[in-house]
Formats: structure tokens, C-alpha cells, sequence
């Protein structure tokens, strides 16, 4: 672990198609790669946890080899059919970034506190390991969130890890049914104020309080908006777009894993989480 301070970073995004092999690492992961600030002389370690989509080796494969191709050294935790490590603390501990992919929020949830792991997760975030990942890996940060976890129509999760205090939409773009249920349910007070993301975009928050620093996109056009609960307006919510910074494309050769390598943050967006 070597990121300066408690770093997260939910998006809408993680892999990508590959030229040669099914799937590369795509911007996104790159950033969170990044943030790690891996010390020179070895490669990032990048844990992949697929707990949300029931722990499938064909996905496992396809990181594997997209790690590879990229010069990272990733390993897997599955809890399917049993765990695969002797201890959750040494795995998690002994990595840089751990990855979340998508899948069912609500079962990932369930998994982890049912082994302990959301307490381990705690203290790697505390000590510098970088948590990051896409759609139900970026939900499970927050406070809560709108999922499909209980079928094909979105429905509110409100039980999250709270590393993350405000609430996240995801997949705002590309299903038009979330958006209206995530707006309603921070109206309502089931969920608090939180940010809605676009496909292949993400959210940077660091330190303790979980401050949101900036709004990142692997593609022109990307776009998250902040969601605030607003009596006094007729929709009950307000909606602002925050800033988005374009990350470059991911490199196509093995890149040169140092500090020098790692890109700062600009300025805050906001001085508060949301």
C-alpha cells in the first residue's frame, strides 16, 4: 500500500475491450492504478474482487491476462464455492488497489459482512490501499445507491459500507430507469444527497470525510452530476453538473510503473463529500 491518504474511486467503467487479448485495462483502472503510488522498482499489485458477479473464472481470466499485458501483478479473492486465501487481512493489506467489479450490490454485501470483509476493507482504506471499481464496485462505498440486485427494475440499497457518506446512481446514460429512482429516493430522504455517474465515468473522493475531489471521464462527453435533496424546488431535488477531467487513452505498451508516472488531482470541485 502507498497512496498518501485514504483514496476511493467509483465509477461506471474498468475494463475495456482488447486488440489482442478479450479485455484491457481501460482508463479508469489506470487512474486508480495511479493513485497508488506505487514505489519504484515493482510492480503495482491490484487486487480483483468479483463477489458481485459470483466469482465467474472466465472474468477472472480475462483481468488476469489484461493485468498482465500491462505489466501489474493481480491476484483474485473469491468466496465461491469457499474463500481462497487463509487471511482476508494479509490479501487485502498486501495490495495497492482493490478492484471491485459489478454485478449484485445487495449479495456483495451480504458475502462480505458475512466473512468479515467490510471490516478488513475499513482498515485498508485507513492505512492507504486504494478502493476502487465500477458499478456495484462503486456502489458498495457510498451510504447507498440504486441497484437492479432484486431484478430487472431499479430499487434503492441503503445499507452501503459508508466509507463514502452521500449515495451514487450509476449507468445514468445507458439505462434511463435509474436516474428517476436515485432522484426520487434522495427527494424522499431514503437516500442522502450523492452524484449520478454516466458510463465510463468515475468520482475521486480522499481522506477520512471522504472528500469528493474531482469527476473523471474515459471519453469526451462524460458526465456526473451532483443530486441535493431541495424542499423548495418542484422536483424536490437540484441537479449540478460537476466538472468532468478527461483521462488520457490507456497506453497500448507495458508503462512504467514509478511515482513520476502518477498524475496529481487538480483542485477540489467541492470542499464537502456529497
Amino acid at each position: 500500500m502507498s497512496s498518501t491518504e485514504p483514496t476511493i474511486l467509483a465509477t461506471c467503467g474498468g475494463l475495456i475491450g482488447g486488440e489482442w487479448d478479450d479485455s484491457a485495462y481501460g482508463p479508469l483502472l489506470f487512474e486508480a492504478v495511479r493513485l497508488a503510488r506505487v514505489p519504484a522498482g515493482r510492480a503495482p499489485r491490484v487486487l480483483h474482487v468479483n463477489t458481485a458477479g459470483g466469482d465467474q473464472r472466465t472474468v477472472e481470466g480475462a483481468e488476469l491476462a489484461a493485468a498482465r499485458a500491462v505489466g501489474v501483478e493481480a491476484s483474485h479473492l473469491r468466496f465461491f464455492p469457499r474463500r481462497n486465501v487463509p487471511s482476508l487481512r494479509d490479501a487485502v493489506l498486501g495490495a495497492d488497489v482493490v478492484w471491485v467489479s459489478g454485478g449484485s450490490v445487495v449479495n456483495l454485501l451480504a458475502v462480505w459482512r458475512a466473512h468479515g470483509l467490510d471490516d478488513v476493507l475499513r482498515e485498508a482504506w485507513q492505512a492507504g490501499v486504494v478502493l476502487a471499481g465500477g458499478s456495484a464496485g462503486a456502489l458498495c462505498w457510498h451510504g447507498g445507491g440504486v441497484t437492479q440486485s432484486h431484478g430487472p427494475q431499479p430499487s434503492v440499497v441503503a445499507d452501503g459500507l459508508g466509507l463514502v457518506p452521500g449515495s451514487l446512481g450509476v449507468h445514468t446514460d445507458s439505462d434511463p430507469n435509474r436516474s428517476p429512482v436515485f432522484r426520487a429516493a434522495v427527494a424522499g430522504g431514503d437516500l442522502p444527497d450523492g452524484i449520478e455517474l454516466d458510463e465510463g465515468v468515475g468520482v475521486l473522493y480522499r481522506g477520512r470525510s471522504s472528500t469528493l475531489v474531482e469527476a473523471l471521464t474515459d471519453h469526451d462527453g462524460g458526465r456526473a452530476v451532483r443530486i441535493t435533496r431541495d424542499p423548495g424546488d418542484p422536483s424536490g431535488i437540484r441537479a449540478e453538473p460537476l466538472p468532468v477531467r478527461r483521462l488520457p487513452d490507456a497506453p497500448r505498451t507495458v508503462p512504467t510503473w514509478t511515482p513520476s508516472a502518477w498524475t496529481p488531482s487538480p483542485e477540489l470541485v467541492d470542499e464537502e463529500a456529497p
